[in-house]
């Protein structure tokens, strides 16, 4: 059952065609991010997870076709999970990233155990979420987490709604490691880097890529 405008949105046709959209090969995917930031995100991955073990368990929320964790793979990691709300992209998911373990379900109640995982992330997902639902989601990521709370999402210094795709109340861009860390006081910023879209289309726009270590309860 979903819980939130948002949830529902996404568990229907428009997230099934924002999945068929973004199901590409890992090289045009590469492709993509270059064009779009200047980098692979294996490339930005590398700069933030580099020093991780290959068996470090890491869990993706909102995981979606798979390519991150794909991407993750690529890199040598071996012990990759998801969490995707959407049945349809859990299945893409499964075919993309068949070694990797795939669930169904929502990131307000994710069904693992406290400190279950060296690292939570999400890529592009908080930004999809309400700013009064994410103290929920951010709690869980954090509840699941042992040490690392990793994340790529849409940066403005304020919380800021903007349209998408021709509706409101979908989209938002924040300093999502700030808010992170006003959360949670056991959060240390470890590392935060900022990616400007080098696309004509998104010109001034900006992306961060955060990591935040759990250094006390």
């Amino acid at each position: 059952m979903t819980s939130t405008q948002q949830e529902e949105f996404w568990s229907g046709d428009f997230g099934r065609a924002y999945t068929d959209r973004n199901l590409r090969p890992l090289a045009e995917w590469n492709e993509f991010y270059r064009a779009t930031w200047g980098h692979t995100k294996p490339e930005m991955n590398a700069a933030f997870l580099g020093g991780l073990p290959e068996n470090a368990r890491i869990l993706e929320v909102g995981c979606n076709t798979g390519l991150q964790l794909l991407g993750l793979q690529s890199a040598g990691f071996t012990n990759l999970h998801g969490i995707e709300l959407q049945a349809y992209a859990v299945e893409r998911a499964r075919e993309m990233v068949p070694s990797a373990q795939l669930l169904q379900g929502s990131g307000f109640e994710l069904p693992f155990e406290a400190n279950s995982f060296d690292v939570v992330c999400t890529n592009g997902v908080l930004i999809h979420i309400a700013p009064a639902d994410l103290p929920r989601i951010m709690a869980e990521m954090v509840r699941c987490s042992r040490r690392y709370i990793w994340g790529f999402e849409y940066y403005a210094e304020a919380t800021t709604a903007i349209p998408y795709r021709g509706n409101e109340g979908f989209l938002w861009k924040a300093n999502y490691a700030q808010l992170f860390a006003n959360q949670f006081p056991e959060l240390r910023l470890v590392k935060q880097e900022f990616y400007p879209y080098q696309t004509e289309a998104e010109r001034g726009n900006i992306d961060s890529m955060y990591l935040l270590e759990k250094v006390g309860t």
